[in-house]
């Protein structure tokens, strides 16, 4: 099994595309009409398949503020230019920190329009492309 992607419910789809696009997203395709509302598929550029799949129903966001998830992680080459290129299309980051006190592991967050967390991540140098069983020896 593996993850394939996550829904996220958002209250305004024009904002939400507007952030994510600016993050790096690509639209990869949309379903206008479902029983949740109208589907954005997104992925970022080199991904194959989607992995955010933008939830808009603009007639039922009651219960949006107790339906979102914790965070989400994307990881990052480089994290100074990240910040820079996020920061010229408009999205702020917070300083980035090492959870480890090194120079090449490096964490920052941000959130978008709806309030959901993203956390970057620069891997130090060697570092599989995510988390393994291998981070916890």
């Amino acid at each position: 099994m593996r993850t394939l992607h996550f829904g996220l419910r958002v209250t305004d789809l024009q904002r939400s595309l507007a952030f994510y696009t600016a993050l790096g997203y690509q639209v990869l395709g949309t379903v206008p009409e479902t029983e949740f509302g109208s589907l954005t598929m997104l992925a970022l550029p080199g991904d194959e398949f989607v992995t955010i799949e933008l939830v808009h129903d603009p007639g039922n966001t009651a219960g949006l503020g107790t339906n979102r998830l914790n965070h989400f992680v994307i990881k990052v080459e480089s994290m100074a230019d990240t910040v820079a290129e996020l920061a010229a299309r408009g999205v702020q980051a917070q300083t980035p920190g090492s959870p480890d006190g090194s120079a090449d592991f490096l964490t920052t967050w941000l959130t978008d329009p709806d309030g959901n967390r993203i956390e970057l991540v620069q891997w130090p140098p060697g570092h599989a492309d995510g988390l393994s069983a291998a981070d916890w020896p």
